[in-house]
């Protein structure tokens, strides 16, 4: 790991100022999960000059509701989201999706907010000494599309990058309508989880996610299929919310971005039945475009759609 400067922020201000003090060559850390390794193994194009540690912020690690929603602190651990009995009641799928993040040690030491904001998991974006000069970082080439790809898009790419999404708890938050809080602005989840360069989400230079806005469902559940049941990201993974808009179906791990199926949520409209999941399962796949290294993602995604619609029956 090469040598950087550090910066403790005693609050949001601080550590927005410290960054625009800094300059452009600033890299924020909280639990450290993803940036930590990010550094180690020299991913990034512009090694950060300094860090600025989110950690020593005081009050940004809460989970309570306000005015008939859940709000959740960027510090908020991922386990303490997982346990939360407010998150279990009133978002059945974002407790379920934080639960199945990772291993139990990295959801004690990992964030909420960045949880979220983690970069990719494509091993040419993050091969160690930054040896791919792809796409995400200015390059020209979607290194994936002619090489190993067993575990990308299986509906395309956006800006030519075919690396899926891969937070377990983005899907439950879109499903949900969940809104971001930044130092500068308001996001809607659907606009959030976006390609922007090396980042997998909305956030520029120098901006701070502080909280998490999620209207309560009635009910919503949420499923992951993974190789291992610890540590693995997702092949494919699915919320599903019954909203006063009806049900919305969101999945990832099989697109840049977690990807609503209306195809899936128009089957499931005269209400949810064992045949009626079913429909909406192969539905939500029925325009994918595998290639033939993950084609076997396309009747896993049906099936996990189906499993976890039929939780709401």
């Amino acid at each position: 790991m090469r040598a950087f400067g550090h910066i403790d922020a005693g609050s949001v201000r601080q550590a927005v100022d410290a960054a625009g003090t800094a300059g452009a060559q600033t890299a924020f850390i909280a639990g450290g999960t993803d940036l930590l390794g990010s550094l180690k193994d020299n991913i990034l194009r512009a090694y950060p000059k300094t860090v600025i540690n989110l950690k020593t912020i005081a009050d940004l690690d809460f989970i309570r509701e306000e005015g008939g929603a859940l709000v959740i602190g960027a510090l908020a651990k991922v386990q303490d989201v997982a346990d939360s009995a407010l998150v279990q009641e009133k978002a059945a799928c974002l407790a379920q999706a934080a639960a199945k993040v990772s291993s139990p040690a990295i959801r004690r030491m990992g964030t909420f907010g960045g949880t979220v904001c983690q970069r990719h998991r494509c091993w040419y974006f993050r091969s160690p000494e930054n040896r791919f000069d792809c796409l995400r970082k200015g390059g020209d080439t979607c290194f994936a599309l002619t090489g190993d790809a067993r575990y990308h898009s299986i509906f395309g790419g956006e800006d030519g990058c075919i690396a899926v999404s891969p937070q377990d708890v983005a899907p439950a938050l879109v499903a949900l309508g969940a809104t971001f809080r930044t130092d500068r602005r308001d996001i809607a989840a659907a606009d959030f989880f976006k390609v922007n360069g090396e980042r997998s989400c909305a956030l520029e230079d120098g901006e701070v996610l502080t909280q998490v806005s999620v209207p309560v469902a009635a009910k919503s559940a949420f499923s992951k299929f993974a190789l291992r049941k610890s540590i693995d990201f997702a092949i494919v993974n699915c919320a599903v919310a019954q909203t006063e808009a009806g049900t919305r179906v969101v999945l990832g791990g099989i697109a840049p971005s977690p990807l609503r199926s209306l195809e899936a949520e128009a089957a499931v409209v005269g209400g949810i039945s064992e045949e009626s999941a079913k429909r909406a399962g192969e539905a939500a796949v029925a325009t994918a475009s595998p290639l033939p290294a993950n084609a076997y993602k396309v009747p896993i995604a049906s099936a996990v759609v189906a499993r976890t619609l039929r939780a709401l029956i």
